[in-house]
């Protein structure tokens, strides 16, 4: 049984900053999907992978995991980089 930890990033589409500090403990799927013969529907028997649950901070996280021995990973948010440039040099 792994899984996989991770903060949850900013939506792309909004400027707010709602929800981002939340860490999420969500289970890998044991089997691959297969289309439903008669919907095409994408499904599996795997039902752990619906499960997400969220954490306020990365160490209660690891601690869940590590208290009913789950083996997890942590992926860690790449470095933010802004791009400081004026209205100005788009004329350049």
């Amino acid at each position: 049984m792994a899984a996989r930890i991770y903060q949850i990033p900013k939506n792309a589409m909004q400027s707010g900053k709602a929800r981002t500090g939340t860490w999420v403990l969500e289970f890998e799927a044991l089997e691959a999907k297969k289309p439903d013969p008669m919907m095409g529907w994408a499904g599996s028997g795997d039902t752990r992978e619906q499960v997400k649950l969220t954490f306020p901070s990365e160490a209660a996280a690891r601690a869940y995991a590590e208290r009913y021995g789950i083996a997890c990973h942590v992926v860690r948010t790449p470095p933010k980089t802004l791009k400081i440039q004026a209205y100005a040099d788009n004329f350049r």
